[in-house]
């Protein structure tokens, strides 16, 4: 089994992609586990004197002028537990409640958050066990943390809330018998430290920005295989044009187009016709794509940027011997960033919609009504074109971003909330519905390529086209059409087909 060692830094989408998905196991560095240990000195040590620290030693919110007596010190971490997981909602898929405690164990590795090391390496012992805590999806507004879903997650740790074992739901304290743990005896702080930070909303964030960028290669591959059964032209991929306006993203899109259509006979044959421009949706493929792909590449600097990041509240810092009352946990920057990222994927959708139709009706496209022959008889890809519209137009309504709606919480003393994890969950599903976009738009354009029997594809679009018969077959007569989504959609998640691209012509950026 794949081990990834957490620290101070260094911490990459890559790694939590394989931690969530792929079942990879962490450990902690030397240097982690001296940095935790001495922040737990400090915090032992304020309790001893019986100083004034928020949550270590008074209560929490609107209650923090409320002083905690040291010997209700281990009570009140408990009480923090059980009182903040009020989740609801359907259960976090098992690859995002990994993210979560991969991305908890990563903050505390970094020594800021006043944990025990006993009390991390609980953590990763149910991680790289399998367990997985039952977390309900509602509950954060984002702002002090992902308080509600944490909560659920810390839950297990003292041996309540239920648990995932082998897809088996069980209580809290047989999880931890699975494990070989004993549920933990909270210390001063512990409670509050497994609660407070991003952690929720950058694991979904995480996972969708990663989906996205695989999504955005893939998108270039359907709208170059549009292209050429639409008879488009490439001059719009011409490398000049894009020097004239250096965005990188547009650059990369349309050097992507270019290379996969390269030797393409297709797009020869129609080099001298009397078309002066192609429509927006393949003129201006490397434009659109390109401002998607860079909203982005912004959201995964920003969620990489939060991987690597101490998110709680208070901070210790041992350097100073001091602890520092702030507002990391306030989910501002994922917010906006994945609000943002929701924008960009719609569109990467939307205009795949727009190439989807273009490619089904006979009057824009010259070929066959839907796609398939006999036409009335067999409706070929018509409702195809409808479920694309359908995810489309959902995806424009959960575009609209929920990053400016904040509702004050705890008496107003959390006055400005950032409703990150909200963001970042319609982000997740605005990736899964452009995922069956492209993989729509995939089957039409293979569906198309069919019918150009005796002219060869480019060299990519044809590894494209390949890859998609090895599971889906040409649609002959009316078949349903539902499990051939499924099927391209799972090629595109496998990365198969950007496999076979890459095999043909080099890396697709």
């Amino acid at each position: 089994m794949e081990t990834i060692a957490l620290g101070l830094d260094g911490f990459t989408l890559n790694d939590l992609e394989r931690i969530a998905r792929h079942k990879a196991a962490v450990n902690l560095t030397r240097g982690s586990e001296e940095r935790i240990d001495r922040a737990w000195e400090l915090v032992t040590r304020w309790v001893d004197e019986e100083r004034t620290v928020y949550g270590v030693t008074t209560g929490f919110g609107a209650l923090s002028d409320v002083a905690i007596s040291k010997k209700d010190t281990r009570k009140l971490q408990y009480n923090i537990l059980k009182s903040h997981a009020v989740g609801v909602g359907r259960p976090l898929a098992p690859e995002v409640v990994r993210a979560i405690m991969a991305l908890r164990i990563k903050d505390f590795a970094r020594g800021n958050a006043g944990v025990r090391r006993e009390t991390v390496a609980a953590l990763m012992r149910v991680l790289n066990a399998g367990v997985i805590p039952l977390v309900p999806e509602k509950g954060s507004v984002g702002a002090s943390g992902d308080l509600v879903p944490l909560a659920h997650v810390g839950l297990v740790l003292i041996g309540e809330g239920e648990a995932y074992v082998d897809s088996n739901l069980v209580p809290g304290r047989a999880a931890l018998d699975v494990c070989g743990l004993e549920p933990l005896r909270l210390g001063a702080g512990e409670g509050l430290a497994l609660i407070n930070g991003t952690q929720v909303m950058t694991a979904i964030g995480g996972l969708a920005v990663y989906d996205a960028v695989r999504l955005a290669r893939h998108t270039d591959i359907a709208a170059a295989m549009s292209l050429e059964v639409l008879m488009g032209s490439k001059t719009e991929f011409d490398a000049r044009i894009h020097r004239m306006r250096p965005h990188p993203g547009q650059a990369v899109a349309a050097e992507n187009m270019d290379r996969l259509t390269r030797a393409s006979e297709i797009i020869s044959s129609h080099r001298d016709c009397k078309r002066v421009q192609d429509a927006y949706t393949l003129r201006c493929s490397p434009q659109v794509h390109g401002a998607s792909r860079d909203a982005i590449a912004y959201a995964r600097t920003v969620v990489e940027t939060e991987m690597n990041a101490s998110t709680g509240n208070p901070l210790i810092h041992p350097q100073s011997g001091d602890f520092l009352l702030g507002g990391n946990f306030h989910g501002q920057p994922v917010a906006m960033a994945m609000d943002f990222m929701c924008m960009a994927v719609a569109e990467l959708a939307n205009i795949s919609e727009r190439r989807i139709e273009r490619l089904v009706n006979p009057k824009l496209s010259g070929l066959p009504a839907f796609l398939v022959k006999d036409g009335g008889l067999n409706s070929g890809f018509m409702i195809a074109q409808y479920v694309a519209a359908a995810l489309v137009s959902e995806n424009k309504v959960m575009s609209h971003p929920a990053v400016v709606d904040s509702i004050p919480t705890s008496a107003n003393k959390e006055d400005h909330v950032s409703m990150g994890t909200i963001s970042a969950r319609k982000s997740r599903e605005v990736v899964q519905n452009a995922e069956n976009v492209i993989a729509i738009e995939l089957l039409c354009a293979a569906q198309a390529l069919d019918l150009f029997t005796n002219m060869q594809p480019g060299i990519g679009t044809k590894a494209a086209y390949t890859e998609i018969r090895k599971v889906v077959p040409h649609l002959a007569d009316d078949r349903i059409l539902s499990a051939d989504v499924q099927r391209i959609t799972e090629l595109i998640r496998s990365g198969a087909i950007l496999d076979a691209v890459e095999e043909a012509i080099g890396a697709v950026q």
